[in-house]
């Protein structure tokens, strides 16, 4: 526990409900445990209703409370930034339009869909690509909404896989949890249910008591969508989180998000990859950040993207590296970025650069 909060005892920073009732939602409460900069404050302030703060105690224990650019506290702390129009009229409240006819269903891709079940989230992340919600107030998804949603995946026998995103559906009460995956279980064509959660990351204690555990074990064949973004974010109480999931039978995979200033640097993501796989989480997607209005000033160049996948080559294992990708505007659909290590080819000769930078020649023909 961080000497911030040491003044509670263990048992209430190990419970999830505390953890949530005692999420920092002011400027006041924030500047009791750390110095804000003015803008920091001023962003407080000026995103109140539009783009609104709130912070477990645990995430904020990982800041460091006398550093500005501590990557914990630019993933948490509003900004003026975000509301700057030079920004941020480079991006859409939702670029990837997710909205369709039914409220919180999205069928982007023919054998699966996205369910969007609650606007709550344990931290509101500065980065994420749903900030359009955040003014939506906390609620869960009504049972009418949930009956359109069952419906509409009823009546497209195609679609075989389920993900429940949010807000975050880990933040749902355990009844309410239980009787959304109870309903896709009894659909004959659902094989596989995915959650997207950062609670992993933000509130780990989440994880410590088997009721949730119970029920994504109920439920299996379940896979775990996390995100971690930052080696700092891989902390004890994670791990503890994440072998907790992990004894249950559900493997978690890990989405990262790049973001300038806080690990768009090649040795910083080189430590949270080999962080991730020390802790049993597989590296999936290191996604470009998304061109989401009041979030544009995270973005990076693709470049930046594709130093950084180089960089992981050979310095890592396989398994170990993600896939970059790069969420086309408009609802078009993700496409890998990959480094170019094929150079030239004259009929069956085939130049190729090595990770580190060799130039190989290699006769590839049919037999």
């Amino acid at each position: 526990m961080s000497r911030l909060f040491s003044k509670f005892p263990i048992e209430l920073w190990r419970d999830y409900n505390w953890q949530i009732q005692n999420r920092i939602k002011t400027r006041e409460e924030l500047e009791s445990y750390i110095k804000l900069t003015p803008e920091e404050k001023e962003g407080i302030e000026r995103t109140k209703g539009i783009y609104p703060m709130a912070i477990t105690p645990y995430y904020l224990s990982l800041m460091d409370p006398e550093d500005p650019k501590d990557p914990i506290r630019l993933q948490a702390i509003p900004r003026i930034v975000e509301l700057d129009e030079k920004f941020q009229s480079l991006g859409e409240p939702d670029a990837l339009k997710e909205e369709g006819e039914i409220p919180g269903l999205t069928h982007r891709y023919p054998d699966r869909v996205l369910l969007q079940t609650t606007t709550f989230c344990a931290v509101y992340c500065r980065h994420c690509m749903r900030k359009r919600i955040f003014s939506q107030g906390e609620k869960a998804v009504s049972h009418q909404q949930f009956d359109l949603m069952l419906g509409y995946i009823k009546s497209h026998p195609e679609i075989r896989e389920v993900l429940l995103s949010g807000g975050d559906p880990l933040t749902l009460s355990g009844e309410k949890l239980d009787f959304i995956l109870s309903e896709l279980r009894k659909i004959p064509h659902m094989e596989v249910i995915r959650i997207g959660t950062r609670l992993p990351v933000l509130a780990p204690q989440r994880f410590f008591k088997p009721e949730i555990l119970d029920i994504l074990e109920k439920h299996s064949p379940i896979w775990i969508s996390t995100h971690f973004n930052h080696p700092k974010e891989i902390t004890p109480e994670a791990k503890e989180a994440v072998e907790n999931i992990l004894r249950r039978g559900i493997p978690i995979l890990n989405q990262t998000v790049l973001l300038k200033g806080i690990n768009d640097d090649p040795q910083i993501m080189l430590e949270l990859m080999r962080k991730l796989i020390s802790i049993k989480v597989k590296p999936q997607y290191l996604f470009h950040c998304d061109p989401i209005k009041g979030a544009v000033h995270f973005r990076t160049t693709i470049d930046k993207g594709l130093e950084i996948m180089e960089y992981l080559r050979g310095r890592i294992s396989g398994h170990a590296i993600p896939t970059y990708a790069i969420d086309l505007p408009g609802g078009k659909g993700k496409v890998p970025l990959l480094p170019n290590y094929l150079l030239e080819r004259d009929g069956t000769k085939h130049i190729f650069r090595s990770w580190n930078g060799q130039m190989v020649s290699y006769e590839i023909c049919e037999p």
